[in-house]
């Protein structure tokens, strides 16, 4: 808690596992969440209930997936004892996550999860009136899916029986975030409600943003998952341990991927580690420019609260690059451990995150004006203007700046870009004056 508020996050989402606090039949244990709530100090907090038991659910885990209860009065139990240890200091509570993503996020049905929803949404009312319930994110599989596809039929049913606030993962390209909200707006409308949208995550550069890159990436995950064909496969803690270094379908894909990186596209290459210096540079600006931009464009689409994801490694050892989910989401962590184990280190795009909380503090209103400009309404403060070129995330800085002009009432203007560093802007005649890359720029 203390590193995310020292980048001016003012809310932080977590993971809580039903084996942590009810590792063992009856026996409950929270110091796991005590030490959570001992470091709120202000911050509000998001809490996402996984159900995952070595001995309570059907798939036995510690970890992913989470599975149905194989008695709901004893998820009823676990998860009315959680909220009510919480109450009055969670603001927002979750069932789950991304359980459409099915094998890896969540071991049922719709209906199954719906079930559990209930049992949870019943014991945030009860104990909290003032907690909001959350339905499980909205992930890229329904996104960007097929209309008819699995994905989405198991959020219309979500939809059907719940009422709760949307949680949309705003991944992919930036410029289809407005598409993305409008879509889980109409899904809602079609079952006679609409509810407050929020983004449970987002992040990038990932690799779905670059769809050149879809034969590499399926073909690489084909042959990664192949024993999950053959066997169910969880990933406990033990699991994972005993898994590390063996030569798994996983790990032999991942590694071949690396001993061609030579061959691979600069856009897949630069999120491998150990990549060209000049790679992961360009990456980190990516990184940067994307935290701006995908929040300008949810704070403009509607939404008032984005989490980004994530804030560090779960643990402070070195990452096992030979991982799927490491290629697609490792280097989106905006801090690092340093040497001593203490989580100091910053990324580029915590400075940027930090810089963009510090010019939104007291925003009311985000209003995209057109293919360049976000106006942005700060209470007790100054209007902000937000400009940016809407180029191609790779290639756009290598593009030459364009000229803008804007009617501008004040006398003079500062800016300062998404790197903060000062950026060159002239006023003159009630006219501001200044060139755009695909970097943005906030002027006041």
């Amino acid at each position: 808690m203390p590193q995310a508020r020292a980048l001016g996050a003012g809310l932080v989402r977590a993971y809580v596992y039903w084996s942590q606090v009810e590792p063992r039949p009856g026996e409950f244990d929270f110091r796991v969440v005590d030490a959570l709530l001992d470091q709120l100090d202000g911050t509000e907090l998001w809490l996402t209930v996984c159900s995952s038991s070595s001995w309570a659910t059907r798939v036995p885990t510690d970890f992913l997936p989470p599975s149905p209860a194989k008695d709901r009065a004893r998820y009823r139990e676990f998860v009315t004892r959680l909220v009510e240890h919480c109450a009055g200091r969670v603001a927002f509570w979750q069932c789950d996550n991304e359980p459409s993503n099915g094998g890896l996020l969540w071991a049922g049905t719709a209906e199954e999860y719906v079930a559990q929803l209930t049992e949870l949404h019943a014991a945030v009312t009860s104990a909290d009136a003032h907690a909001k319930v959350v339905l499980g994110g909205c992930g890229y599989d329904v996104l960007a899916g097929e209309p008819a596809g699995e994905p989405r039929r198991f959020f219309h049913h979500l939809l059907d029986k719940g009422r709760d606030a949307f949680d949309v993962h705003l991944y992919g390209r930036p410029e289809d975030i407005p598409s993305y909200v409008d879509d889980v707006r109409k899904m809602m409308r079609e079952h006679g409600y609409e509810k407050e949208v929020v983004a449970g995550e987002y992040g990038g550069p990932v690799l779905f943003e670059f769809p050149e890159l879809e034969p590499i990436l399926r073909q690489t995950m084909t042959a990664a998952f192949a024993e999950q064909a053959t066997r169910q496969s969880t990933q406990s803690v033990d699991e994972l341990k005993e898994r590390e270094g063996q030569d798994t379908p996983e790990r032999r894909a991942m590694r071949s991927l690396y001993d061609h990186a030579t061959e691979l596209p600069d856009r897949l290459r630069m999120f491998l580690d150990d990549c060209p210096p000049d790679l992961a540079a360009k990456r980190d600006r990516i990184n940067c420019c994307q935290v701006v931009t995908r929040n300008l464009l949810a704070l403009a689409a509607g939404i008032r609260l984005t989490n980004y994801w994530n804030l560090a490694p779960e643990v402070p050892v070195l990452p096992e690059p030979y991982q799927m989910t490491h290629l697609l989401f490792g280097k989106l962590v905006l801090l690092r451990y340093a040497e001593d184990g203490r989580l100091t280190g910053r990324n580029p795009a915590a400075d940027t995150f930090a810089l963009l909380a510090e010019q939104l503090r007291g925003v009311s209103v985000v209003t995209r004006r057109d293919g360049y400009v976000v106006d942005v309404e700060r209470d007790g403060r100054p209007p902000l203007v937000v400009l940016r070129d809407y180029l191609d995330a790779f290639d756009g800085e290598d593009q030459p700046p364009v000229e803008v002009r804007l009617s501008w009432a004040a006398d003079d203007a500062r800016a300062v870009d998404a790197f903060g560093t000062s950026h060159p802007v002239s006023v003159e005649a009630g006219e501001l004056r200044t060139s755009l890359t695909g970097t943005p720029v906030f002027v006041t």
